[in-house]
């Protein structure tokens, strides 16, 4: 138990470091796909076959990529097209572009809940595909699909320490780190899922709430 302590009080800056880098990471991200991911369900839904024919070439192209892959290619082939930027800034970029497909399947499942009276009622007093689907559509889908969108976070928490592998120094950096002080790697390991375990509970929190507040105004 000695070291257990030891090593995150005489290493705690690197965890912190880590740690906040990686809510940076899983904030930003998190937002990028929320709102991409639900253009993509709109693109899947719409009457327009360019756009059904574009969300579903990406969200399936994105799903059966691995997310190394994702980021190999914005990190070491976008950069060959004259475009610079941060790994950090291309870490959001990889994380939000993977997680989106998953957030639009959610998505789209939601949409494909509400009766389709609805819509067409709607469309009979004169509202747009746009007025439709903001107004009365996606309000109804979100309510059913609050766990397997809080899933998808949780997995893109997770999936923010492969950004370890493309120089982003974040919570998945960690135990490279301390295993060059010499640290024992079982207490960094353990702190670091203990860490983990915190960043998760809010999200948990949330499902919980938002579930009890629309099972109530049902």
């Amino acid at each position: 138990m000695g070291d257990f302590f030891r090593v995150f009080s005489d290493n705690q800056s690197t965890f912190v470091e880590g740690f906040l880098t990686t809510i940076k990471l899983f904030a930003l991200a998190g937002v990028g796909c929320l709102v991409v991911g639900t253009l993509l369900a709109a693109m899947r839904v719409s009457p327009i076959p360019a756009l059904r024919i574009f969300g579903t070439v990406y969200v399936n192209t994105i799903r059966n990529t691995p997310l190394t892959l994702v980021f190999a290619f914005l990190v070491f082939g976008v950069p060959k097209l004259n475009v610079n930027v941060s790994f950090f800034t291309f870490a959001i970029i990889a994380l939000l572009a993977y997680t989106s497909a998953f957030v639009c399947e959610v998505v789209r499942s939601g949409i494909n809940t509400v009766p389709v009276g609805q819509g067409e009622a709607a469309r009979a007093i004169g509202m747009t595909f746009i007025q439709i689907l903001g107004l009365i559509v996606l309000p109804q889908a979100f309510r059913s699909t609050v766990p397997p969108l809080i899933s998808i976070l949780n997995a893109l928490l997770k999936n923010t320490t492969v950004a370890a592998g493309f120089s982003v120094v974040q919570a998945g950096s960690i135990p490279a780190i301390l295993s060059e002080k010499g640290e024992p790697q079982t207490p960094v390991l353990l702190w670091i899922t203990f860490c983990f375990l915190v960043l998760v509970l809010p999200l948990v929190v949330a499902q919980r709430s938002l579930e009890r507040h629309w099972g109530d105004n049902r």
